[in-house]
């Protein structure tokens, strides 16, 4: 077979089982297409002595019949996640050097299932930032191009290596994470299907943490039934996660029937922003027309806490973060500042925490510890926790009228230039996460779904956001979304 890394994972499980293809082959070519896109900087630590080893035994698993979806296939790895024996980072200077002696559960059970590792993926710094260009081992960058500039683009953050890598056909998937749309916002600035679970359905244990009531793991891949033949092999019950729900996990690929006939979607009228790009509002009416024609209820709602949804975020999440990131002092594991005669425990935490952590991290550790100091804390972090309990409410008054799925953009804009950003205020960075961060404040899942280009030749992509714990009916709405948008660009190689 030609094109090996263009396969899905659904048409390379079949061409394995077919004996097209083998493991081995495919998770070669790979290999060889990460070698000639260093230009990209989606991979930071490669793998492929795992690899190989791992595909080997794919196929000798394959062989004997009775293997999973997830066999043979070879995968990216965002760097957020803990690898036994290879370098686990989190994009951060301070964890240089780490390896963990433990596999993180979701790795676990993609490995237990078959899967390759083909190496570890860019990501923002501990996962904080929405381009990819705060991580330590530089940007990562988008396969895509404007037109005829040259100009290189974000492929989103926080998981941008993962975007990246997908979208390049460097990997037949990736894991990624999404604290307030790191999964869903890059996937929109690829092209890439991304899949946000809810909150507790796929185990964090062994994922570096940064806001704990907020990260949740899922899958990037080429489309929507990828998304659900991974997401079967991710989730599950963990005793290790005391967030992690104990609910049988069902077969999301069966559940892909493309029949959304009287379905109720719900369009939200407080996401309609001010100044949104005619591009945005056009995809979005589009994307509302395809589900009506496939036999869906359009029904027009109210989000009414929407418009506090972005500055509750960005007060929880730094409060989390804040302590989540305190255990990084240079004493138990990762980077240590060589200290001058006289230097105590106290120079040690500073100059360790000045050298280890980037600016956008530092920003938020220190906003998180305001707002929990004493005096701010029922200011800003309490009120802050009371408008989320809000926004949860909001939706669960919206799935109590009936509305099964909820139809959004995935993003304010398309991709934008890496550096743009720079000197601007960091408020509008954090626009960036507009539309997706009340599906993590309400712990709900969602997806974005690629479904066309701007007028530089750009994807955008249309969110869908489901009740909790249904993403089997979420990724039936997203397939019948995917088919009637029919995007299949892909971006032209000049890496």
């Amino acid at each position: 077979m030609t094109d090996l890394t263009k396969l899905t994972i659904a048409k390379a499980r079949d061409a394995m089982r077919k004996g097209d293809t083998t493991s081995a082959e495919i998770t070669q070519a790979c290999l060889a297409a990460i070698d000639g896109a260093g230009a990209l900087g989606a991979f930071v630590h490669h793998t492929p002595e795992i690899a190989t080893e791992q595909a080997a035994a794919a196929d000798a698993r394959i062989k004997t019949g009775d293997a999973p979806d997830m066999c043979g296939i070879p995968l990216g790895i965002k760097d957020l996640f803990c690898t036994k024996g290879v370098p686990s980072q989190a994009a951060s200077g301070i964890l240089e050097g780490f390896k963990p002696e433990y596999e993180s559960t979701v790795t676990s059970q993609l490995f237990d299932a078959g899967a390759v590792m083909l190496g570890k993926l860019n990501m923002d710094e501990f996962a904080m930032g929405s381009s990819n260009e705060t991580s330590v081992y530089g940007n990562a960058v988008n396969p895509w191009r404007r037109g005829n500039d040259d100009a290189a683009l974000t492929p989103g953050g926080s998981s941008g290596g993962s975007a990246s890598a997908v979208a390049a056909d460097l990997c037949l998937a990736a894991t990624g994470t999404d604290t307030g749309g790191s999964i869903r916002q890059p996937a929109a600035f690829v092209g890439i299907t991304g899949l946000k679970p809810t909150y507790g359905r796929v185990s964090r244990w062994g994922i570096v943490a940064f806001a704990s009531s907020l990260d949740q793991a899922g899958p990037m891949t080429k489309d929507v039934r990828d998304s659900a033949i991974m997401l079967q092999a991710m989730c599950g019950h963990d005793p290790k996660d005391s967030t992690s729900a104990d609910l049988a996990v069902p077969d999301f690929e069966s559940a892909l029937s493309g029949d959304i006939k009287g379905k109720t979607i719900g369009i939200p009228k407080e996401y309609r922003m001010d100044g949104m790009p005619e591009e945005i509002e056009k995809l979005w009416s589009d994307g509302t027309a395809m589900l009506k024609d496939a036999g869906a209820v359009i029904k027009d709602i109210s989000l009414p806490h929407t418009q506090y949804a972005l500055p509750a975020y960005y007060v929880i999440a730094p409060a989390e973060a804040s302590s989540n990131l305190a255990r990084y002092d240079g004493v138990r594991f990762g980077h240590r500042a060589k200290l001058a005669q006289g230097d105590g425990i106290t120079e040690m935490y500073e100059k360790t925490r000045a050298e280890g952590f980037g600016p956008e991290v530092q920003r938020r550790v220190m906003i998180g510890t305001y707002v929990l100091s004493a005096g701010f804390y029922d200011a800003y972090y309490n009120r802050a926790r009371r408008v989320r309990t809000l926004i949860k409410q909001d939706f669960e008054t919206v799935f109590a009228d009936g509305v099964d799925a909820i139809l959004t953009p995935a993003t304010p804009s398309a991709a934008f230039g890496l550096g743009e950003m720079t000197d601007a205020d960091p408020i509008q960075m954090y626009l960036n996460d507009v539309f997706t961060v009340t599906v993590n404040l309400a712990g709900l899942p969602g997806i974005s779904v690629p479904a066309g280009l701007d007028k530089q030749g750009l994807p955008l992509g249309l969110q869908l956001i489901g009740r909790p714990w249904e993403e089997a009916d979420l990724l039936n709405v997203a397939y019948t979304l995917e088919g009637a948008a029919g995007f299949v660009a892909k971006p032209t190689k000049w890496w």
